[in-house]
């Protein structure tokens, strides 16, 4: 099952990139996603790879809510945090998790550490602190 899920995930970042949904493209597409190699790390529980879907329902109105607050009141200060990544991810839920982060307007993944973090830059409320 979860292998399905990486071929939708892979599908998915193809037809995002194209924006190109005609008959051809998707041949192409099924044959990229079906070829691109696989990793031999432990394949993710599906319990977790539906948590991320939940996730990411979650996401889309808060990122419409986030867009709003920015507009009505702008927000100037900035912190740059380290997020520790969930235990025993997959690559396909590691991206998902730097995904969600980013798509949001007031949170940008900066970097992935292998040893496990992520360096996130967010901006807050308030004003900036005065040099």
């Amino acid at each position: 099952m979860i292998g399905y899920l990486n071929v939708i995930l892979r599908l998915a970042i193809w037809f995002l990139l194209t924006a190109d949904l005609s008959g051809a493209n998707i041949v192409i597409g099924v044959a990229v996603a079906l070829l691109l190699p696989r990793s031999y790390t432990a394949p993710g529980a599906f319990r977790d790879w539906l948590r991320a879907l939940a996730e990411t329902l979650v996401a889309i109105p808060q990122a419409y809510q986030e867009a709003v607050e920015i507009i009505l009141r702008p927000h100037r200060r900035e912190a740059i945090t380290m997020e520790r990544v969930k235990p025993q991810r997959t690559p396909g839920l590691i991206f998902l998790d730097i995904f969600l982060i980013t798509f949001t307007p007031k949170t940008i993944v900066l970097k992935y550490h292998e040893d496990g973090w992520y360096e996130v830059h967010r901006i807050q409320p308030g004003r900036s602190p005065k040099p």
